[in-house]
């Protein structure tokens, strides 16, 4: 098992996020915990911004429902490693979206911008277990059979 802390939001009033920090292509970024998400999904602009080249992301030609839409193209992108703190994932197949809605939101209460969103396709495989007294997610370092 492995003890990650949390930083937890308060957004305006208006209830909470949860984000973790996370270490994709050796680079450190937030991301935000969604227990509802099914899927973890990436943002196609952070991403590039942040030199991941262009060729790594392939489209799926599948349009994806979600953020207030059904009519999102939709990515998919090889992780060579997922860290959250110490917990890793190696070869990971994870979904990338435009999130700049989310950001946008995040820029607008001067908040950093994420990367993505932490989904249950991880959540539930895991095994995750959220503290929110401690701050922490606690996750399996197998997956659950």
């Amino acid at each position: 098992m492995q003890k990650i802390p949390l930083e937890i939001l308060e957004l305006q009033g208006d209830g909470y996020h949860i984000l973790i920090d996370v270490c994709l292509f050796d680079q450190p970024f937030k991301m935000v915990l969604d227990t509802g998400a099914s899927k973890t999904v990436l943002d196609k602009t952070t991403l590039l911004q942040s030199g991941i080249p262009e060729e790594k992301i392939e489209n799926t030609n599948i349009i994806s429902t979600g953020l207030g839409t059904n009519s999102m193209e939709s990515f998919i992108l090889e992780l060579p490693t997922l860290a959250i703190g110490n917990w890793k994932i190696k070869k990971f197949i994870t979904a990338v979206l435009d999130l700049s809605a989310v950001n946008y939101a995040y820029e607008q209460m001067n908040l950093p911008p994420v990367i993505g969103v932490l989904g249950g396709d991880i959540l539930f495989s895991y095994a995750a277990r959220i503290d929110y007294r401690k701050q922490l997610l606690i996750l399996r370092d197998r997956k659950v059979s």
